[in-house]
C-alpha cells in the first residue's frame, strides 16, 4: 500500500449533514468529495446572497476530533480528539491578507486555511503539547491582527462545510494525524473547556468511593455517588471538620438500607474524607449494628427524585401532580431539547410546558411522515392551549417557547426585512414605472391575530413548510376573530391538523386568492373564562376541541410563590442542536412499535367507553390517540437524531419513548373530557342522540345482572339516553361479542374479558 493510499484510508475528521446530525468518521476521500458537490456550491451561494436560513443545513465537520462514540458529537463521546486548534476569524473580507501574513511569518504549523460561507476565515493549525487554546489564539491574533471566535476551541465544536474553491491553502499534514488519549481528562487537556476555580477546587476535595471491579456501583441504575451527593445537599452539607465520624455515621445508617445490609458493598460506596480503611470499617460496624428499619423516608424521596431526574425537594409535589392528573414526568427519560426545556421549571408545570412546545417541535420537523395505526400518512401537525387564571405563572410556557423559536427568529427578520424593502421601493416608485417584482419571501412565524388574507400569502410562500403562531392572551385572539372570522380561523385550525386543503377567492388584486395545503402549528395561554368562550355549546361539535393539546396550570390560589431556575448557556446550546436535529430530518419515519402501542391504548379506551356507553370519551379518545402518537415521533426523533433527507430513523423506539407517547395521550384525553366533555355530553343529551353518561368509576354494562332485559338497562340509564338508543346499545355490544340473545325479550352477558 502507498503512503498515499494509507493517508486516504485514514479519518482525520468527522462529518455531519447537519448542526444536530450523528457526525460519521470521515477520510481524505470523503471530506474532498463533499466539499466538490455542486449542490454545496449552490447552497453557498444563496446564503451569500442572503438565503441567511440555508446556513444552519448546510454539512458540518469537526477539526477537533476524528470519532465519537455512537456518532455522537459531544465532549464526553470524544474517542479520537486530535491536537489542533480551528481559529474561526468572523471579519469579513480579510481572507487573502491573512494568508500573506500567515506565509510570512507563522507562530503555529497551519494546515488549512478557507473563507467561511459569510467571507470570514477559518485557520487550522496544529496545538503543540502543552499549550492551551487561549495561548494558541493570542499567538495567532498576534500574527494576523485579527481576534478569533473564543468560543471555537473545544473538542466537540464543528464548522459549517464549503466548497473546494473556498479553499485557500492546505497542508499534507491536515490527513496525517496523530490520535490523543480517547480518555475525557486528556482530551480536555489538549483542548480544555475552561473551568472556574471553584470547579477545579471541588474536584480536588470532593472525595470517591473505590471504584471496585472497574465499573461505578449503582442502585436502580442510580450510581451511589449521586445518592450520597443529594444526601449531603440534603442534610446540612458535607461533614466539616468535627463531625466527620457522626455524619458518616448518620450516612452509613441511612446508606445500608440500598446496600443490602453488607457491610462490604458499604465499604465500596461510602466516602473517606481522608479515613483509612481501619477507622472507616469502624465506622461502617457500628452503623450495622443498629436493627435495619427499611429505607427511611429522606433516603426514598432521594431515590424516587433521582430516578425522575429532579430534585428531591420536589418529590412531594409531583405525587401531588401525579394524585391530581394521573401524571409523572420522568425528567431523566427526556431526550434532548425536551430535557432542557424543564431546567428551572417546577414539577408542578412540566406538562404545560412540554405541551407548549410540542406544537413548534411538530413544525421545525415538517419534513417528517409518519405512518399510523389506521395506514394513512400523516405529518406533526399539532396544536396547544396552556390554559390557567390570572397570574398563574403561563409565562414559564413562554419562556420557554421563547429559546425554541429562536432559529424562525432569526430567519424571519431577514425575511422581513426584504419584505419591507419590497413594500418600500413597490411604494416609491414613479407612475409609470413598472412594480418591482414580489420577493416571495419565506415568513415562518405569524402573530395569531393575523388576517385570513395574509395568512393565506404565508401559506402560498411556505414552499411546504409549516407555518407557527405563538399567542399569549387566547382572549385577544378571540376578541380579533369577531364577524364571522373566528369561524374562518376554525376552519384553517381544523384543516391543519391533517393539512388539509383551504383557499379563498376574491375578484380583486387587493385581497389573497387561492388555495393551499394548511401546515399551520399553534401554541395560545389563556385564562379558563377566554376558554369558555371560545368553545361555547354551539361549536364544541365542530372538531377543533378533539384536536388541541390542552394542559391546566396548577391552582396557585393561597398558594406559596414558586422558585424558578435558570437555563444555562449550555442548556440553550442544547434546545438549538434539538432544533436543528428535527430540522434535518425528512422523509417517511418507520415507528412500528410506537404504532402498536398507541393502537392497544386506543382500543382499551373504546372498551372503558362502550362499557360505560361514553360517546364523550368515546369521540376524545381517538384523536387523543393520534396526538400522543405524533408527540411519540418528536421524542423518537430527538432520542436518536435525523440521519439525513430521505432515509429513516436507524434504530427501534425506545421504551421511554412509548412511555411519553402513551403520557401524552392519557393527559390529552383526561385534559379534553375535563375541559370539553360536560359541554359536549349536554349537546348530545339534548338533541337526544345516542345515550351518554359520563363517569369513570361505574360502568353500566358490569352493573347490569349476567341475563338482562332492556328495562334492566332502561332503568340504568333512565334521564341519560333516548328510547331509541337502547336497541343501538345492544347491537353494538352484541356485535362486539359481549352478549348473546336468549330469547325474545332476554340478553346474556358472555364469559369474556372487557377490561
Amino acid at each position: 500500500m502507498t503512503q498515499e493510499s494509507i493517508i486516504s484510508a485514514i479519518h482525520f475528521t468527522c462529518i455531519g449533514k447537519g448542526h444536530g446530525a450523528p457526525c460519521l468518521p470521515a477520510t481524505k476521500e470523503d471530506w474532498e468529495a463533499l466539499r466538490r458537490e455542486p449542490w454545496l456550491a449552490q447552497m453557498c451561494a444563496r446564503i451569500e446572497k442572503g438565503d441567511d436560513e440555508l446556513k444552519h443545513r448546510l454539512p458540518v465537520w469537526t477539526p477537533h476530533c476524528a470519532e465519537f462514540k455512537n456518532n455522537h458529537r459531544a465532549i464526553a463521546d470524544a474517542v479520537k480528539p486530535l491536537n489542533r486548534l480551528m481559529l474561526d476569524f468572523d471579519e469579513k473580507g480579510h481572507t487573502d491578507e491573512i494568508v500573506a501574513r500567515l506565509r510570512e511569518k507563522s507562530p503555529l504549523v497551519v494546515l488549512l486555511i478557507e473563507q467561511s460561507v459569510r467571507k470570514g476565515t477559518h485557520v487550522l493549525v496544529e496545538l503543540p503539547e502543552g499549550m492551551t487554546p487561549e495561548e494558541a489564539q493570542e499567538l495567532m491574533k498576534e500574527a494576523t491582527g485579527f481576534t478569533p471566535d473564543a468560543a471555537v476551541k473545544d473538542v466537540s465544536r464543528c464548522i459549517y462545510m464549503v466548497p473546494e474553491d473556498h479553499t485557500k491553502y492546505v497542508s499534507p499534514k491536515l490527513f496525517e494525524v496523530t490520535y490523543s488519549s480517547p480518555k475525557l481528562g486528556e482530551a480536555r487537556r489538549g483542548l480544555n473547556e475552561e473551568i472556574s476555580a471553584e470547579e477545579s477546587a471541588s474536584v480536588q476535595t470532593t472525595p470517591t468511593p473505590p471504584n471496585l471491579g472497574g465499573e461505578e456501583k449503582c442502585f436502580k441504575g442510580i450510581p451511589y455517588t449521586s445518592i450520597i451527593s443529594e444526601w449531603w445537599r440534603r442534610n446540612g452539607g458535607e461533614p466539616a471538620e468535627g463531625e466527620r465520624n457522626v455524619k458518616l455515621h448518620k450516612l452509613a445508617v441511612n446508606l445500608r438500607a440500598i446496600c443490602d445490609n453488607k457491610k462490604e458493598v458499604l465499604m465500596s460506596v461510602m466516602p473517606r474524607f481522608g479515613l483509612s480503611d481501619v477507622e472507616l470499617k469502624s465506622v461502617v460496624d457500628s452503623a450495622c449494628k443498629e436493627e435495619p428499619k427499611g429505607v427511611s423516608k429522606v433516603m426514598q424521596q432521594i431515590i424516587d427524585a433521582l430516578e425522575l431526574g429532579i430534585s428531591s425537594d420536589e418529590i412531594e409535589d409531583a405525587e401531588v401532580v401525579a394524585a391530581e392528573t394521573g401524571v409523572k414526568v420522568n425528567v431523566k427519560a427526556l431526550p434532548i431539547g425536551l430535557k432542557e426545556s424543564l431546567v428551572g421549571v417546577p414539577v408542578s408545570m412540566h406538562m404545560p410546558t412540554l405541551v407548549g412546545i410540542m406544537p413548534i417541535c411538530g413544525a421545525y420537523a415538517d419534513g417528517v411522515e409518519v405512518e399510523y395505526c389506521d395506514g394513512n400518512i400523516h405529518s406533526l401537525g399539532l396544536m396547544a392551549i396552556i390554559r390557567g387564571e390570572q397570574a398563574s405563572n403561563k409565562s414559564v410556557v413562554k419562556n420557554a417557547i421563547d429559546v425554541w423559536k429562536r432559529q424562525f427568529d432569526e430567519e424571519d427578520a431577514l425575511a422581513r426585512k426584504r419584505e419591507e424593502e419590497w413594500k418600500e421601493r413597490k411604494k416609491g416608485r414613479k407612475a409609470n414605472e413598472k412594480a418591482p417584482e414580489d420577493p416571495h419571501v419565506l415568513i415562518r412565524q405569524v402573530p395569531v391575530t393575523v388576517s385570513c388574507s395574509t395568512l393565506l400569502k404565508r401559506f402560498k410562500n411556505s414552499n411546504g413548510h409549516t407555518i407557527y403562531s405563538f399567542g399569549e392572551e387566547l382572549d385577544t385572539l378571540r376578541k380579533t376573530n369577531g364577524a364571522g372570522s373566528w369561524s374562518s380561523k376554525y376552519d384553517i385550525y381544523r384543516l391543519s391538523f391533517d393539512r388539509g386543503e383551504w383557499g379563498q377567492d376574491y375578484n380583486s388584486d387587493a385581497a389573497e386568492s387561492g388555495v393551499v395545503k394548511v401546515a399551520y402549528n399553534w401554541t395560545m395561554l389563556g385564562t379558563n373564562g377566554a376558554l369558555r368562550k371560545c368553545f361555547k355549546s354551539d361549536n364544541i361539535e365542530n372538531g377543533l376541541s378533539s384536536r388541541v393539546m390542552l394542559a391546566e396550570m396548577p391552582d396557585s390560589s393561597f398558594s406559596k410563590m414558586p422558585k424558578f431556575g435558570r437555563r444555562s448557556a449550555e442548556d440553550e446550546a442544547k434546545i438549538q442542536e434539538a432544533v436543528t436535529r428535527l430540522r434535518s430530518f425528512s422523509g417517511l419515519v418507520e415507528t412500528p412499535r410506537l404504532r402498536k402501542a398507541i393502537e392497544a391504548w386506543c382500543e382499551e379506551k373504546r372498551v372503558e367507553a362502550a362499557k360505560d356507553i361514553d360517546h364523550v370519551k368515546d369521540v376524545y379518545r381517538k384523536r387523543a390517540a393520534v396526538i400522543g402518537f405524533r408527540c411519540g415521533v418528536i421524542f423518537h426523533l430527538l432520542e436518536k437524531g435525523a440521519m439525513g433527507s430521505g432515509t429513516s430513523v436507524s434504530s427501534k423506539e425506545s421504551k421511554a419513548c412509548i412511555n411519553f407517547a402513551l403520557m401524552m395521550a392519557q393527559y390529552c384525553l383526561d385534559q379534553q373530557i375535563k375541559a370539553f366533555g360536560e359541554a359536549l355530553r349536554n349537546e348530545y343529551v339534548n338533541a337526544q342522540e345516542e345515550c351518554q353518561r359520563y363517569g369513570a368509576n361505574h360502568s353500566i354494562f358490569d352493573q347490569l345482572p349476567p341475563t338482562f332485559t332492556l328495562d334492566d338497562l332502561r332503568a340504568l340509564k333512565r334521564g341519560y339516553c333516548s328510547e331509541r338508543s337502547l336497541p343501538m346499545i345492544i347491537s353494538r355490544w352484541r356485535r362486539d361479542g359481549w352478549i348473546e340473545k336468549v330469547d325474545k325479550t332476554h340478553w346474556r352477558k358472555c364469559n369474556i374479558t372487557t377490561t
